[in-house]
């Protein structure tokens, strides 16, 4: 080392206080690289997936709700057991997947977007308010009670059968892929934690904040390809929904999200593990709120959902 002869001349006191300054500006300079690393990297699926856990006795209106009523397109259902079968909807480059059964060490406060933190809602996109009112009347259920947002749009918020919130927003002529996008709302206690999460671990594309018609508050939109998710904080002291609602983001190496994770302190909610038989290696974290994220390696990393069972 270059210190070495000045320590011979000056002393073991001075020995001491140039070891720890090395020690402390090598240890800052770890810690500031680690902390610019995010999670983006690894993400693969220019969008994301997300999953609803409810009471299997509500699987046949859960389907016919997200089938007939809001239209989303059904794919193949993944059996992983005798017990339990995750039946899955496309929308664009993303999939609703809804997966009968409760966890026992998780939170389910479905209902209002206020009444809970974590996720409070999805948003998806009509062309016809009309046809989708109707298709709402058909099917017994009430039709939304849309109001105007501005732009030419209109949005109202309503339940699926288990009691989860969606928004749905009535765009005419927007461009075709805008029907193919998706937006989760999360209600978070602590705002900048939460923004501080999703932009400088998971490194999502941090958007423009504005308020929001139908919360009429303020929302910090984060963005993966045609899925954004939208911060917002209603209410306080309110209790935790962990396991109503999730995210999934399909990755290259599992792995190295893990390790990111593990250094940056982010809890682990199912640890790095895989199912063999899908070919699939996974970990799940939570953000602030206890919202899990979902990450997701389809072999040896290089396939997105749409290639390969998930």
């Amino acid at each position: 080392m270059k210190t070495v002869p000045y320590l011979i001349l000056l002393g073991p006191i001075l020995a001491a206080l140039s070891g720890h300054s090395a020690l402390a500006n090598s240890s800052k300079r770890d810690m500031a690289s680690s902390q610019m690393e995010t999670a983006r990297p690894y993400i693969i699926q220019k969008s994301m997936n997300v999953f609803r856990r409810f009471k299997p006795e509500v699987t046949h209106d859960m389907v016919a709700f997200y089938r007939d009523i809001l239209g989303l397109t059904p794919l193949q259902p993944i059996t992983l057991d005798a017990q339990q079968t995750i039946i899955l909807f496309g929308i664009g480059g993303s999939q609703i997947k809804l997966a009968e059964g409760l966890q026992d060490n998780r939170e389910y406060r479905p209902g209002a977007v206020n009444e809970a933190t974590g996720i409070r809602y999805f948003t998806l996109f009509f062309p016809d308010g009309n046809a989708l009112a109707r298709r709402f009347e058909k099917a017994g259920y009430s039709a939304p009670r849309f109001s105007d947002i501005g732009n030419g749009k209109q949005a109202a918020f309503v339940r699926d059968p288990a009691n989860f919130t969606l928004k749905l927003v009535v765009w005419p002529d927007a461009p075709a892929e805008q029907y193919g996008r998706l937006e989760i709302g999360i209600n978070a206690s602590d705002i900048a934690e939460s923004r501080h999460f999703y932009r400088s671990f998971i490194g999502l594309d941090e958007l423009k904040a504005f308020t929001d018609p139908l919360l009429e508050t303020k929302v910090y939109p984060y963005r993966n390809g045609s899925t954004t998710i939208t911060l917002f904080s209603l209410g306080r002291g309110l209790p935790a929904d962990t396991g109503s609602a999730g995210m999934q983001y399909v990755v290259s190496d599992a792995a190295a999200v893990d390790t990111l994770g593990k250094r940056r302190g982010i809890t682990v909610e199912t640890p790095l593990g895989s199912l063999p038989n899908f070919d699939l290696t996974f970990v799940w974290l939570n953000d602030p709120d206890g919202v899990t994220n979902y990450f997701a390696q389809i072999g040896d990393g290089s396939a997105t959902v749409g290639s390969s069972k998930d």
